[in-house]
């Protein structure tokens, strides 16, 4: 399972280096994959630090987190 999540992980990042953010619907309607895949990855992407999860209304938008970021957080 852990492969199939580092995966999903991978096809995630891959979708946000082409577009800035995406919404959590968007990634989910292009990726084709089960639900409960996407979240777990996504997951283990925020909790490593690679991806800023924001929510905007009634949704929740999906972005990399850029070298310009972690120096905000660090100052």
């Amino acid at each position: 399972m852990i492969t199939r999540i580092g995966i999903v992980a991978g096809e995630i990042w891959q979708l946000l280096e082409s577009n800035e953010n995406m919404t959590l619907s968007e990634i989910k309607t292009k990726l084709d994959k089960p639900e409960y895949l996407i979240l777990m990855s996504l997951g283990w992407l925020s909790r490593e630090g690679h991806v800023l999860v924001n929510q905007d209304k009634n949704q929740f938008v999906v972005s990399l987190r850029r070298k310009k970021d972690l120096e905000a957080v660090k100052e």
